[in-house]
């Protein structure tokens, strides 16, 4: 082979070496660049629509979930308002209560019905089913739920209008009215003689002839009352309230004992701003306002004439409250109240005591002036109960004609003291003249020293001093103990300025002591078992002290 043949063939050699490099290489750079090659702009414009387009659907059904949440909540808002206004209703007794939970139980099942099927589950209709079974095993769970806490409500929707179905009491105005009171039953056993044998005060000396002593039973100290709730009147609450029972006397009548007439023990109206009261009408002296604690003497608090300073007097005062902080506080009171002085009506010239019909000036109405009193009280909580201690002051003008002029006034002081949780003490003390209108002295304001009709007749202001006081035991919520002892002092230096004196009460009562102690059991709120033993005391100018016994078994049920 010669030389130009031989380097002919290198470079066919060398160019077919080269062209398969070329054609390899060229090969494995295409199919990379095959992959990689981006999209046409046509694509990639309508790929981005499309997830606009779903984002939007998707922010329009969050919308809606939204709009249907924001609307179950205002149904439900509203069914709501609506349920308080119909039980408002029927506390005011113009809607029949079945009507009212028939209605409570339809809206409260739409509710439940409709929260099941709720907007927010549309939402979630694209997930997975794993997602869709946990989603329908939660909303089964809230339907359990929502079934229970149904029931709850109905029950207690339906205690609530029961009991306001029971309370309700129609009313003549829109205003609510409620009715209470109590039904008491008084067995009563007294050894001795007493001034009256189901409600007594003062011990006697025994007749000749007499038993020495007593049995009896009565219902006349049941009580009724009702309270009226008012509008609001230059931001004042108003309010009124009537108490009255079966202790006003006996019919004249084959046991008439049995058929007590009724009685006004208080009348009263009131209106309640934040810390300022005023108050109208027939009520308990303010500036005395405790008693002790007995069923056995309804209708006369206990310890009458033994140191207790009581009476339900017509009155007008004003009660002022300021707090000292959180757990004291200051109240002061003030009025003016009808002057009484403790005669027996129809005590007048040409009329028997008890007889007359129309009411005549006595010798407190006589002296043209109202009486008037003052209290200034303390009170702070003390093992949860207020101790209270108040300082009060009375004053009054009596007239006894023939210009015989007396001044009565009192000096008192009252306490409620909590010892612990389960004892406190309680008492009051007084100091004063001419207070037989007020059951001070023994009932007895002045004495005379003839005929009080004479001119020449004198009057002497019986002065008196006296107190009480008592002793609480509470082990439990259902049960109570008290032992309680007073005492009115009137001055012996006045019982003896004249010699042969003259009152409407007895003029020769020199001192009465009166003591119990009780036992009160309530099972429930609504009833009541009580038992009392009383030991009198009664002092004479004329036959020394004389003593009685007095036993009571009481039963009452509260309403």
């Amino acid at each position: 082979m010669s030389m130009s043949e031989t380097r002919w063939f290198d470079w066919l050699r060398w160019g077919m070496l080269l062209g398969v490099t070329a054609w390899s290489a060229f090969g494995a750079a295409q199919e990379p660049a095959n992959r990689t090659q981006p999209p046409s702009p046509e694509s990639l414009q309508e790929s981005v629509s499309d997830s606009v387009r779903e984002l939007r659907e998707q922010v329009r059904e969050l919308q809606a979930a939204v709009a249907g949440m924001r609307s179950d909540w205002r149904r439900e808002r509203a069914e709501t308002a609506e349920l308080r206004r119909e039980l408002a209703e029927v506390r005011a007794g113009t809607v029949p209560r079945s009507a009212v939970l028939r209605d409570a139980l339809a809206k409260s099942a739409a509710a439940n019905s409709e929260a099941g099927a709720g907007s927010l589950q549309n939402v979630l209709q694209n997930g997975t089913p794993q997602d869709q079974r946990t989603q329908d095993q939660n909303q089964d769970r809230k339907r359990g739920e929502r079934a229970a806490s149904l029931e709850e409500e109905y029950q207690l929707l339906s205690g609530k209008v029961d009991d306001q179905y029971q309370t309700k009491v129609e009313s003549a105005s829109k205003y609510r009215v409620r009715l209470s009171g109590i039904v008491l039953m008084n067995l009563v056993s007294n050894q001795g003689v007493v001034d009256s044998i189901d409600l007594p005060t003062l011990a006697y000396a025994r007749p000749p002839g007499d038993s020495g002593g007593s049995f009896g039973a009565t219902l006349r100290q049941s009580e009724i009352g009702l309270e009226a709730f008012g509008p609001t009147v230059a931001g004042a609450k108003t309010t009124a309230d009537l108490q009255i029972d079966l202790a006003g006397g006996f019919p004249p009548v084959p046991n008439g004992i049995n058929s007590g007439l009724v009685r006004l023990r208080t009348a009263t109206m009131r209106m309640d701003w934040t810390n300022t009261s005023v108050v109208v009408g027939q009520d308990a002296l303010f500036f005395s306002p405790n008693s002790p604690t007995s069923f056995a003497t309804l209708a006369i608090p206990a310890l009458t004439y033994a140191g207790n300073l009581w009476s339900w007097v017509p009155q007008i005062r004003v009660e002022h409250r300021v707090a000292l902080g959180e757990e004291s506080s200051l109240i002061f009171q003030g009025g003016i109240l009808d002057p009484v002085s403790g005669e027996v009506p129809g005590t007048v010239p040409g009329a028997e005591p008890g007889t007359s019909y129309y009411r005549q000036a006595g010798p407190g109405e006589a002296s043209r002036q109202p009486a008037y009193g003052t209290r200034i009280a303390w009170t702070r909580n003390v093992f949860g109960q207020p101790l209270r201690v108040g300082v009060g002051g009375y004053y009054t003008r009596q007239d006894y004609g023939f210009g015989r002029n007396v001044d009565g006034w009192a000096g008192m002081t009252d306490i409620e003291l909590p010892l612990n949780h389960h004892f406190s003490l309680s008492g009051k003390f007084y100091r004063g003249r001419a207070l037989g209108g007020l059951y001070g002295g023994i009932g007895r304001s002045v004495l005379f020293s003839g005929d009080p009709m004479l001119a020449s007749t004198e009057v002497q202001a019986l002065d008196s001093i006296g107190g009480w006081a008592q002793l609480k035991y509470r082990p439990a919520n259902r049960w109570e103990f008290n032992a309680a002892f007073g005492m009115d002092n009137p001055y012996a230096s006045d019982l003896k300025y004249f010699e042969y004196p003259q009152s409407y009460g007895d003029p020769t009562l020199a001192r009465n002591q009166a003591g119990f102690v009780n036992m009160i059991y309530r099972p429930r709120s609504d009833l009541l078992f009580s038992a009392e033993y009383r030991h009198l005391t009664t002092y004479s100018l004329t036959d020394g002290g004389n003593s009685a016994g007095h036993l009571n078994l009481m039963m009452g049920v509260l309403f």
